[in-house]
């Protein structure tokens, strides 16, 4: 069960989730890695702009823990 808000965005290969109520809003994730972290598009997240590896790794860096990631099988 997903927590209330709480987003998902596929690529086939990863998933990423974003629990807005967590979201500091340090804008570290659109200023690194803009392809993927649009805050003036809808959906503002688009995994499929960028390597898998490096939305991992931009994901890893959010301080406040809004973005996780999700196994896929």
């Amino acid at each position: 069960m997903s927590d209330e808000g709480e987003k998902h965005y596929s690529n086939g290969e990863i998933t990423v989730v974003w629990k807005p109520q967590l979201c500091q809003h340090s804008k570290r994730c659109w200023k690194e890695l803009n392809a993927v972290f649009d805050p003036k598009r809808r959906p503002w997240i688009d995994v499929t702009k960028a390597p898998s590896a490096h939305i991992v790794e931009q994901v890893k860096a959010c301080p406040s823990g809004a973005l996780s990631l999700l196994e896929t099988t």
